[in-house]
């Protein structure tokens, strides 16, 4: 990976993988080299990056996050699975944080 030293991202892995986020799987022995993988934990973690990443670019003509396959720009809002609805700013009173 070019712009990070090889001692500073094999630490970085690690600790990823240490919290659960990555799994290393070797595919060749000599030298050992490693395929990194998202586990559940890791994907359920994108939508939280998705949305901080829209919030941080906020103004920016850049910051969007966009569908890879027809280029659309997306709509993150909070969805409730269980009610099977989005829940946006017009049911704020429905919102409860633990």
């Amino acid at each position: 990976m070019a712009g990070i030293a090889p001692n500073v991202l094999a630490k970085r892995l690690r600790t990823l993988e240490g919290d659960g986020l990555i799994v290393a799987s070797p595919y060749q022995d000599r030298p050992v080299r490693m395929a990194y993988e998202l586990t559940q934990s890791g994907r359920n973690l994108t939508d939280a990056l998705a949305l901080l990443r829209a919030w941080g670019g906020s103004g920016r003509s850049d910051a969007g996050v966009f569908h890879h396959r027809c280029g659309t720009e997306l709509q993150l809002r909070l969805w409730c699975p269980t009610c099977e609805r989005v829940v946006d700013d017009a049911h704020a009173d429905e919102l409860h944080h633990l």
